[in-house]
């Protein structure tokens, strides 16, 4: 017997075993379907023999009493035996008893099981010995990829099912339905089978598919690679590919090593192809109808792909290494391989506009991913393109990041939701096999840094990227297989990287052999080059011309960039508002109208909240006493929490200003507060959505349950939010310090994203915050991290200008406000789009229980206190602690003595406000009171601000909890004391005699 020299290239002996016992055993599985092939288990005796002459006795009995695809097997195998003298025919009569088949029939049968066995293989596992190392040193061993309990298996069962002889590698073999290696012959010889399956799947390109648990996905990939002579490139296409190849690497990279040979690039040497790998996904796209793309990537190979993809002009580039150079924009900026550009263009190759978004990215790998996905989201929403026919996104990753980073398997999560959808995403994975200093052995548990991408059942195509031709083959199909089902793909470009992490690193240090390898590898370009002089496609003189003319395209943009003295970051924006803002980048005015609307409008809202507008609709009795409580606090012209979100989002719904919020549980909300997506009690997934049932001609409301991620679906609405000015975005955590786990966003993107990219954004979030005994979890939003972050300057008192109250807005990076009633709720909601520019909003809300509210934001102040001569404090509070002490202090009959005064807004922080406040009372003295610990809360924010205003002569004392290293307390007594010794020290006004602050 000689079956392992049948498959001298793919696997050793022990998996050649593998091979025979394992994937006859499930060939063509789809379930136990009774008479299937798919229920070929081979265990019947021992043998899978048995099971098919027990299907081959049922068949001669009756055909249609076998599944067909059997009755087609034995029709086969009938007319092969009759035609062939060698072979006797099948017996055409039941015989009494079941006699053994004859040898020889037998025989035939089972080759063919084993040839359709053989075939599977190589899908399923040939990617493992595939060439897909450029340098040659990737260790290759076939079995630590197979599991021990399968090679016990394998032991025993032995080889019953696998007794191909070396005499029948001549013989011909009928191609079974799963294959396309045969083209238009349905016949081929055991030789000529191998030999496709070995070109298809072990050479240049390794496939994972085979998991996929559709047969029509399955069928597609299979055709796209079988099929014979796919692979062909006309001349024309070759030498495309080579000059792209040349702008990629020779010039450009080159180019800048030269001219800059100590500064950081993170350029893409190792991996040139790539930039001809993302024009041709582009190229394919756009063939298919594609008009916007939107790209994530991290810092290797960024400029090469603003410049080379993008197209942003070349002295652009040039000059952000100029270290002389002003900055015509206000804030940090950043470095160059961080930032964005926007480009609308014709693709060359079809002749078609195309829009290339490249966003901004900070160092924090793979942050960008799902930023990118909610940006595409909503281009797609824009456009009515609900099947992703014009806009799709491509995720440029790292090998280590890939398989490191926690928020790429958030951002896969998110690809099949319904709200979360864009209809699939090409991610192209530059696999330096190293991250940073780390081995891949180190790095990750799994065998490829791709892995996470099979459980949303994409594809993974692994490639050689010393091989061209195999990159944009397999780029295109990966362009044509998201357009054709609308489902994520990964594009695996196994590389190197030529420099170390950065141009100024060593890597001999930890990685010695791989790079004595890499200092021996000869470059893509000239081994493409070569080829194609070689035969006759270009001649070396076309190469070399090819060379000069782009070097002089890069020493003209050089020279160019010489001359500019300013360098504008705005020219370099990710995401342009067209028409929101001046030409310039400025807002139009420093206004904002009235946020107040007419009360028929209020009362229309609050009708339709409190209704259900679909006719034969079932609601939970439940829910219908919550209904009836709206329409009641309609009637009497009052408000809780939700009504006036309601009455927020509906009235700017009714202005043309699409809604969107997202986060976990917020359809009926959290605190089952909300209720905005009602549920038929007796038709199942039946809802109703009322806030879409207001006016005809109004905005679309979009309220979606997110997976239960934060730091993806944070990411997510921030990128939706990017995409246009003209919508509210709002993210609510479950609870306030829930937010943590999306850190990275709020420090990278949104506290910081105007300061470094320029870039406006208008997300809100939405972070419930309150301390109510419900343990350190439960409690703080964590206000103190966003009022640090704040960038107001707590030392320097403003000048009051007439537009101080909107222009104070603008310069702060973004605006937190700790509502205590629901009418601020609406109004900064609605002023958030009214503003002429769009900042972040962060909210610290908590529904206040039992209390109700009037329609306007009128707060009545006794008119006692208003610059009483006998108040003797006055307390400054933020939030619900304030219906604590108005408690209190008519407990203590402190009414005439105590003053309070709340602040909505703490940041930016209001100076004028507090001042007039303060000098209301000029003999009294002042107290911050915080429900948090003092460590924590507002208190280090606003105190050096009090200072500002006041200076040394009236403090600003502090009444609040001690400091903690928890939020708050899991005891519920615990909790009670506190807060009663703390409201005992704010109205005892003896306190702070004798002490000195």
């Amino acid at each position: 017997m000689s079956q392992l020299r049948l498959l001298p290239s793919l696997f050793g002996a022990q998996a050649t075993r593998f091979l025979a016992a394992r994937y006859i055993s499930v060939f063509n599985w789809r379930g136990r379907s009774s008479g299937s092939p798919a229920t070929f288990p081979g265990s019947k005796g021992g043998g899978g023999s048995s099971y098919m002459e027990e299907m081959y006795f049922a068949w001669l009995e009756n055909p249609q009493s076998v599944h067909k695809s059997w009755d087609s097997f034995f029709r086969k195998a009938s007319e092969e035996a009759s035609s062939g003298s060698a072979q006797p025919q099948l017996p055409s009569v039941i015989p009494e008893s079941r006699p053994t088949v004859p040898g020889r029939t037998s025989k035939l049968v089972e080759d063919h099981l084993a040839v359709q066995s053989l075939i599977r293989a190589y899908q399923i596992r040939g990617h493992h010995v595939a060439q897909l190392d450029p340098l040659g040193i990737l260790d290759a061993d076939l079995d630590s990829f197979v599991p021990s309990d399968l090679i016990t298996t394998i032991d025993k069962l032995g080889e019953p099912f696998y007794d191909l002889q070396e005499a029948d590698l001549d013989k011909e073999f009928q191609l079974p339905t799963t294959t396309f290696i045969g083209g238009s012959e349905n016949t081929l010889s055991l030789r000529e089978i191998i030999r496709r399956l070995e070109t298809t799947y072990c050479q240049h390109i390794g496939l994972e598919f085979m998991f996929i648990n559709d047969v029509e996905q399955c069928q597609w990939i299979r055709q796209k690679f079988e099929t014979p002579g796919v692979m062909q490139f006309s001349s024309e296409e070759k030498r495309t590919l080579l000059a792209r190849l040349v702008r990629s690497m020779s010039r450009f990279e080159d180019f800048l090593a030269r001219k800059w040979s100590s500064e950081k690039r993170f350029g893409l040497e190792g991996c040139e192809v790539m930039i001809p790998a993302l024009k041709t996904i582009i190229d394919k796209s756009s063939e298919m109808g594609i008009e916007n793309v939107i790209l994530g990537m991290p810092h290797r190979g960024r400029l090469n792909v603003l410049a080379n993809v993008i197209r942003k002009d070349l002295e652009q580039i040039f000059c952000q290494f100029d270290p002389k150079l002003e900055a015509a924009d206000e804030g940090s900026g950043d470095v160059k391989y961080h930032l964005g550009m926007y480009h609308e263009r014709i693709n060359r190759a079809t002749n078609r506009n195309i829009t290339l978004s490249l966003v901004a990215n900070p160092s924090h790998l793979e942050a960008v991913d799902p930023v990118v996905q909610g940006k595409t989201k909503a281009e797609q929403f824009y456009r009515g393109d609900a099947q992703g026919k014009k806009v799709m996104s491509i995720l440029v990753h790292g090998d280590a990041a890939f398989a490191g980073q926690g928020v790429v398997y958030e951002t896969f999560h998110l690809s099949d939701l319904p709200s979360y959808t864009t209809n699939g995403t090409v991610h192209v994975v530059v696999n330096n096999q190293i991250g940073f200093t780390t081995d891949p052995r180190m790095a990750r548990s799994s065998p490829y840094p791709t892995d996470v991408a099979r459980v949303v059942n994409a594809p993974i195509f692994h490639v050689n990227a010393d091989d061209p031709e195999a990159v944009i083959y397999v780029c295109s199909v990966a362009a044509e297989w998201r357009n054709t089902f609308n489902k994520d793909v990964v594009v695996d470009l196994v590389c190197y990287r030529r420099r170390g992490h950065n141009e100024m690193d060593e890597p001999m240090f930890t990685q010695p052999l791989m790079y004595k390898q890499i200092h021996r590898q000869v470059p893509v370009l000239k081994k493409y080059a070569d080829k194609l002089i070689a035969e006759g496609t270009v001649t070396l003189q076309e190469f070399e011309e090819e060379i000069a003319k782009y070097d002089r395209i890069c020493e003209e943009a050089y020279g160019r960039s010489k001359d500019k003295k300013i360098l504008h970051i705005k020219h370099w924006l990710d995401s342009p508002w067209p028409g929101f803002f001046n030409v310039d980048g400025e807002p139009k005015s420093m206004t904002c109208p009235p946020t107040g609307i007419p009360e028929d409008v209020l009362t229309h809202i609050g009708t339709v909240a409190s209704s259900v507008p679909l006719e034969d609709f079932k609601i939970h009795t439940g829910l219908s006493r919550i209904l009836r409580g709206r329409a009641d606090m309609t009637k009497k012209r009052t408000v809780d929490w939700a009504l006036a979100e309601y009455m927020a989002f509906g009235s700017l719904l009714k202005d043309g200003i699409h809604v969107r919020l997202s986060g976990q549980d917020v359809e009926r909300g959290t605190f089952s507060h909300r209720h905005h997506v009602l549920h038929d009690q007796e038709v199942d997934r039946r809802t109703c959505v009322p806030m879409n049932h207001l006016w005809p001609d109004q905005a679309p409301y979009t309220v979606c349950n997110s997976s239960l991620s934060e730091y993806g679906v944070l990411g997510f609405e921030l990128g939706y939010a990017m995409a246009s000015p003209n919508a509210l975005v709002l993210w609510e955590a479950q609870f306030g310090d829930f937010h943590n786990t999306a850190q990275c966003i709020i420090d990278q993107f949104i506290s910081t994203g105007q300061a470094k990219w320029v870039r406006h954004n208008g997300i809100v979030l939405l972070l419930p915050h309150g301390m109510e005994g419900m343990g350190p979890e439960h409690s703080s939003a964590r206000p103190e991290r966003f009022l640090q972050m704040s960038n107001d300057d707590s030392d320097a008192y403003p000048v009051f200008t007439e537009d101080f109250e909107v222009s104070q807005l603008y310069d702060c990076n973004w605006i937190v406000v700790n509502c205590s009633t629901p009418a601020s709720y609406f109004h900064v909601l609605r002023r958030q789009i009214l503003l002429p520019f769009r900042k972040p909003h962060l909210f610290s809300p908590r529904m206040i229980a039992g209390h109700v509210f009037p329609f306007q934001l009128i707060i009545f102040t006794p008119k006692s206190l208003l610059r009483h001569p006998e108040v003797r404090r006055l307390i400054f509070c933020t939030g619900k602690v304030y219906y604590d002490l108005v408690k209190e202090r008519i407990s203590q009959g402190l009414e005439e003595q105590v003053a309070i005064t709340r602040l909505e807004q703490i940041s930016p922080f209001p100076f004028d406000l507090i001042k007039q406040e303060a000098e209301k009372y000029p003999g009294a003295e002042l107290v911050w009171c915080q429900e948090e610990h003092k460590n924590m809360g507002y208190y280090d924010y606003i105190s050096p601000r009090f200072m500002t205003i006041l200076g040394h002569t009236r403090p600003i004392w502090y009444v609040g909890r001690d400091p903690a290293a928890a939020p708050a307390t899991g005891n519920r007594n615990a909790h009670l004391v506190s807060l009663k010794k703390f409201l005992d020290t704010a109205f005892n006004l003896q306190a702070f005699e004798g002490k000195t602050f």
